[in-house]
């Protein structure tokens, strides 16, 4: 059986160092805990790129930047920043994507990720857009998951 690969956007890595007293930040945390060990158990394959590099690194908070930064190293693969990237970002931006939105879900198309994670609201009201890979909440997928057992 192929072996699920996903990829995790800025603000899914993030989700647990937010305000925790709503609940829906809460449970997108608890989501997100829960597909951070499928990955520590091998069984989820997890795509990291420059542009994961690039929001990490502007984040003032050191011991946030290096706690996710940890996560680069688990990665099964790192995507750079080349011209497939780019022409798929325009086309992405076009469709109404942020810049580094459109290059986040550019660089899990080029990863080859079966499906993108983020708990962004702007993002996820496109998500009908992108034909090449599922983009999902973290709840959504640790549902899709539980469904297919």
């Amino acid at each position: 059986m192929k072996q699920v690969i996903i990829y995790l956007d800025n603000c899914c890595f993030n989700r647990p160092y937010d305000d925790q007293s709503h609940l829906s930040v809460n449970l997108e945390t608890e989501a997100k805990l829960a597909i951070q060990e499928l990955i520590n158990d091998n069984k989820l394959n997890l795509v990291w790129s420059f542009i994961l590099d690039f929001e990490n690194n502007a984040n003032p908070d050191e011991i946030i930047r290096d706690e996710i930064f940890l996560w680069r190293i688990k990665a099964s693969s790192i995507i750079f920043n080349n011209g497939n990237i780019i022409n798929t970002g325009k086309k992405l931006k076009d469709l109404g994507f942020s810049n580094k939105d459109s290059l986040h879900i550019a660089s899990a198309i080029e990863g080859k990720a079966d499906y993108f994670i983020t708990v962004d609201k702007k993002i996820l009201s496109r998500r009908h857009h992108v034909k090449e890979l599922l983009i999902l909440s973290p709840i959504d997928f640790i549902t899709l998951l539980e469904d297919l057992k």
